[in-house]
């Protein structure tokens, strides 16, 4: 069965103008420009699609040329999960940082912050904030992607995200609907059920997403989500009771729905790309989103699908000019915003919002001086694919002889050894343990613990969340990894004169 262009041409402008592929590598295929030429509604642009700023902004304005101002979207949030400085880390804070501050002027300032960077290179669209309640510690994929675990606290600091970034002329995405945050397994690999009452919900999930969307957010991005008593056995992203019950119909959003990566193995793995693009499109979904990892070939086969759907009855073609529609009213939103940069500036006082925001999220509990030649081990922790491979930790502000890095491999049995080690080679010397969400890695509550037994003086900087800490000694907690982050940390334990 062909997926080229043999079909008919009007339906597949038709389709084209729901669908946001991603592409590979740096430059812009023809293909893709060429699709752009045709009506492609946009693109979305990943890590790999980035090496540095000048060559981004040369990128995205070849996309604009070729398309008639698309909607040229990215997956930044700044903190632990940022694609501009994936290279480096971000200098924003993610939202773990901001929920600690809890000061919305300030959440504000980072956002619009962000959104004149993203305005700067090129972006129109960011698939952000996160506006999930993190109410589950060992949450293995959300975490610092939430401003917190207080339903109240996430909902006003979703509004000043979205304010925020709108501010700098840049669609905000309230994301994932109706709420990641209660959960226990990642979707990016299976389906993950939500086991909550409607009630519950109501209460503890969905107020963030209608703070945002009273915030005027121009996008909601629904989460693979099943939860039972609104979607049955469906996830969010393929609920029409979801979607076009209760976002659109009690709620009355008239924004635009954007899917989230129809290559997560929570959607793909039971119905695949192609058919799960219909089913989503068919629910609700206004825009579409395939995912890093897909293709021209991934692309034609999800056009040829929607194209086929219209033509055997299974989507309404109206469901599709619907989806046009409100995708057309955001890029002419889109274009209004672009003569209005400039309103919105921040608030408070002083450059750097990313970095003030990171050193006022910053928690010290015991005595933490100033070190002179300290010994940093560094305990890895799992990537997971929504952060990826970004660095993070002291790196920067040290030399690479001061740093040991532990895999995240090591077994629980290595611990003891690899603490002597360290120990002995520390003699004389501060020396400093850096983790990431030690609440969710045995292995390095295993390891602080020891080296506190063997130096009690050693100084723990945990740069995820700080649901776990040693019961003494000092203790340095960051609410994230980017590299403002660590800067943060850096100052405090005199690794740098920032």
């Amino acid at each position: 069965m062909s997926t080229g262009l043999s079909a008919d041409p009007a339906l597949c402008k038709l389709a084209d103008a729901v669908l946001i592929p991603p592409f590979p590598g740096p430059q812009a295929p023809r293909w893709l420009l060429a699709a752009l030429d045709r009506g492609l509604a946009g693109v979305t642009v990943f890590g790999p699609n980035i090496a540095d700023p000048e060559q981004v902004a040369g990128l995205t304005a070849e996309l604009r040329s070729a398309g008639g101002a698309p909607l040229i979207a990215i997956d930044e949030e700044g903190g632990d999960v940022t694609r501009i400085a994936h290279l480096t880390g971000s200098p924003y804070p993610g939202n773990a940082a901001l929920g600690a501050v809890d000061d919305v002027s300030l959440t504000a300032d980072v956002y619009w912050a962000l959104g004149t960077d993203l305005a700067a290179l090129g972006f129109n669209v960011d698939l952000a904030p996160s506006v999930d309640v993190n109410t589950a510690a060992d949450n293995p994929v959300i975490g610092t992607r939430s401003f917190g675990a207080d339903t109240g606290l996430v909902s006003r600091h979703a509004a000043a995200a979205v304010t925020g970034l709108q501010a700098a002329g840049v669609a905000a995405c309230a994301k994932h609907f109706p709420g990641h945050g209660s959960t226990r397994l990642d979707t990016h690999d299976t389906l993950v059920t939500v086991d909550a009452s409607l009630d519950l919900l109501a209460r503890r999930d969905l107020p963030p997403f209608t703070a945002a969307i009273k915030a005027g957010v121009r996008c909601v991005m629904p989460g693979h989500l099943r939860v039972p008593e609104l979607t049955g056995d469906l996830p969010a992203t393929l609920s029409a009771a979801a979607l076009t019950g209760l976002l659109r119909g009690e709620w009355g959003f008239s924004g635009v729905i954007i899917s989230d990566a129809l290559e997560m193995r929570a959607v793909s793995g039971r119905y695949g790309v192609p058919e799960a693009a219909v089913r989503a499109a068919a629910a609700g979904t206004d825009l579409l989103c395939l995912g890093r990892d897909q293709n021209e070939d991934s692309y034609l086969a999800v056009r040829h699908a929607l194209c086929v759907a219209v033509s055997t009855g299974r989507l309404p073609a109206a469901r599709l000019q619907e989806a046009a529609a409100r995708v057309a009213d955001l890029r002419a939103w889109l274009a209004h915003a672009d003569t209005a940069t400039g309103r919105g500036a921040p608030a408070s006082e002083g450059a750097q919002p990313g970095l003030r925001a990171a050193r006022r999220a910053v928690r010290v509990s015991g005595a933490v001086r100033p070190l002179t030649h300290p010994v940093v081990i560094e305990m890895s922790a799992r990537e997971n694919i929504a952060v990826g491979g970004v660095p993070w930790g002291l790196g920067p502000w040290l030399p690479a002889a001061a740093i040991e890095r532990v895999p995240a491999s090591l077994a629980e049995s290595g611990v003891p050894a690899l603490v002597d080690a360290a120990v002995a080679r520390a003699a004389g010397r501060p020396i400093v343990v850096v983790v990431r969400d030690a609440h969710r890695h045995p292995v390095a509550r295993a390891l602080v613990t020891c080296l506190l037994e063997a130096r009690p003086d050693a100084v723990v900087v945990e740069m995820g969340l700080p649901v776990w800490r040693p019961p003494a000694g000092p203790h340095i907690a960051t609410y994230g990894a980017a590299h403002t982050n660590a800067q943060a940390a850096a100052e405090l334990l005199g690794l740098t004169a920032g």
